[in-house]
């Protein structure tokens, strides 16, 4: 089917946008989380993601594997949300879980946060994340078949 990646800053309607772009194509939907709840805030962040997608979306939680979540996937839709996220889970196999997208039957929509347009961070471990980041988001911008630049809430087509 096809790879989408939509990116943008903190709460420019990334999951938002994904989630509609998914029920729109309709069918069986599918939402793999790489979040995890290891703080109070977090667990309310991620109930607050669950009650806005609601019951429609089958959850998967995976906040490593995600090459195996996208694989084993059964979906007409699957989101994955966040690929940032999950790069902080432990800098993982970009390659093959860019592989498992493009096999996919279904349609994968890929969220992502831009973390290169604000100030340079102050230390070494802050600025590496940022450099794999731009580096990932680019190496997935490059094999997706449609690429989107959200903005107050408005998708810009970018290819």
């Amino acid at each position: 089917m096809a790879l989408v990646l939509v990116g943008g800053g903190a709460r420019s309607g990334k999951s938002r946008w994904a989630l509609e772009r998914a029920r729109k194509r309709g069918g069986r939907l599918v939402y793999i989380a790489t979040a995890e709840a290891l703080d109070e805030e977090m667990s309310l962040r991620i109930a607050r993601h669950r009650a806005d997608r609601g019951y429609e979306f089958e959850t998967i939680e995976e906040p490593v594997e995600l090459a195996r979540a996208i694989r084993s996937s059964e979906g007409d839709a699957i989101v994955v949300d966040c690929l940032t996220l999950w790069l902080s889970n432990g800098m993982c196999d970009v390659e093959g879980t860019l592989t498992a997208a493009k096999e996919q039957s279904a349609e994968v929509i890929v969220v992502t946060n831009e973390v290169g347009c604000g100030i340079v961070p102050e230390n070494a471990l802050a600025r590496e994340f940022r450099d794999r980041a731009g580096i990932v988001n680019q190496r997935f911008a490059e094999a997706a078949d449609e690429v989107y630049w959200m903005v107050f809430g408005q998708a810009l087509r970018v290819k």
